[in-house]
C-alpha cells in the first residue's frame, strides 16, 4: 500500500483518482491559490524555488511515496492568464520542488492534450502547439517540469483529452449538441475522437502512481475506440448525426480558428467545433502496454445521455 499525496482531490479529475486509489493511504492536500506575471520555463522555476508556500506543501507531503497535482485552473475559455498561469504551470513547479524536499520520489502530474491542439495524432512527444491562454498555461507547466525533472524525483506528465462525465459543462454541451438539429460530424463520422470518462482518466492516473514499473516522462491517455459519429449517437440515444462534406467542415474550422487569432474568447469553442467535426487520433498509449485496464468501456458513453 502506498501512501499518496493528493493535490485537488475534491476536483473534478481529483475524486476520481481518489477513488481509484481506494486501496492506498490517500492524503488530500490543500493547493494554494496563486497568480504570476511568469510565462518562461526558467523563470516560473525560480518563482517555484522562492515561493513562501513551499515549506508547508514540503511537510504536507512528508512521508508520502507519491504525489499527484490534479489541481489547475480548468477553464479552457478563460483569459485570465495570470490566473491560469498562477494555477495551472507555477503550482505544478511548487510541487515539485516541494516533493524534491520531502524526498518523495514520484510525482505525477495532470497535463492535458490540449497541449497539442490539433497535432493529427496525439503523442508522448514534447511537440507542444499552445494556441490559447490555457494551452499556454499548461504548455508553460509541461516545459518546466521537464527542464528540472533530475535524479530526485521522476516525474511523468500525464495528458488526458477531453474528460467526461454527468454534470460537466462540456458534456452537456455535446450531448445538447447531439440530442438538436444541428448535430453533425465530418464526412462518414468514421474518425477517431480524442474524448476519454472521468473514471478511466482517475483509474490511469492512479495507475501511473502506484505501478511497479516506472512510467515515462510522458504518457498519453489511451484511446476509448471513440468516433466522431459514435460520439453523437451515444450521447443522442442512436440519432445519426447529420453528415457535412469534408471539405466544407475543413473550410468551416480554417474560418472559426482565423476568428479565433483575433477573437480570443472564441479560440476554444474552435477547437471544439474541431474534435466534433473532424475528431483526432491518439498513438498507442504506454498505459495499453502496462496491463492498465479500463473500468469504463463503450456502455460508459451511452450512460452519459441527457
Amino acid at each position: 500500500m502506498a501512501r499518496v499525496g493528493v493535490l485537488g482531490a475534491s476536483g473534478f479529475v481529483g475524486t476520481a483518482v481518489v477513488a481509484a486509489l481506494d486501496d492506498h493511504d490517500v492524503v488530500p492536500v490543500p493547493a494554494p491559490r496563486l497568480t504570476t506575471v511568469e510565462r518562461e520555463p526558467e523563470r516560473l522555476l525560480a518563482e517555484a524555488r522562492d515561493h513562501q508556500t513551499v515549506p508547508g506543501l514540503a511537510d504536507s507531503l512528508s512521508g508520502c511515496d507519491v504525489v499527484i497535482n490534479c489541481a489547475g485552473d480548468p477553464d479552457a475559455s478563460s483569459l485570465e492568464e495570470a490566473s491560469l498561469f498562477g494555477a495551472n504551470a507555477l503550482l505544478p513547479c511548487i510541487v515539485l520542488e516541494a516533493a524534491a524536499r520531502a524526498g518523495v520520489p514520484r510525482f505525477v502530474h495532470v497535463s492535458s492534450a490540449v497541449v497539442q491542439n490539433d497535432k493529427p495524432v496525439l503523442d508522448a512527444s514534447e511537440d507542444l502547439r499552445p494556441f490559447s491562454p490555457y494551452s499556454a498555461s499548461k504548455s508553460a507547466a509541461e516545459s518546466a517540469l521537464r527542464t528540472r525533472a533530475g535524479h530526485d524525483v521522476h516525474v511523468v506528465r500525464y495528458r488526458p483529452p477531453s474528460v467526461h462525465d454527468r454534470g460537466r459543462r462540456v458534456t452537456e454541451m455535446v450531448a445538447r449538441i447531439a440530442t438538436s438539429p444541428i448535430a453533425s460530424v465530418a464526412g462518414d463520422g468514421t474518425r477517431p475522437s480524442a474524448q476519454a470518462q472521468r473514471p478511466n482518466v482517475g483509474a490511469a492516473v492512479a495507475f501511473l502512481a502506484t505501478c511497479a514499473e516506472l512510467p515515462p516522462p510522458v504518457v498519453v491517455h489511451p484511446s476509448e475506440g471513440v468516433t466522431t459519429a459514435g460520439l453523437m449517437r451515444d450521447l443522442s440515444g442512436g440519432r445519426e448525426p447529420r453528415h457535412v462534406p469534408m471539405a466544407l467542415a475543413r473550410f468551416g474550422v480554417r474560418l472559426a480558428k482565423q476568428v479565433g487569432r483575433v477573437h480570443r474568447p472564441t479560440a476554444a469553442n474552435a477547437r471544439r467545433l474541431e474534435m466534433l467535426w473532424l475528431g483526432q487520433g491518439q498513438e498507442q498509449s504506454w498505459l495499453a502496454t502496462a496491463g492498465f485496464v479500463a473500468p469504463k468501456g463503450p456502455e460508459g458513453w451511452r450512460e452519459l445521455r441527457p
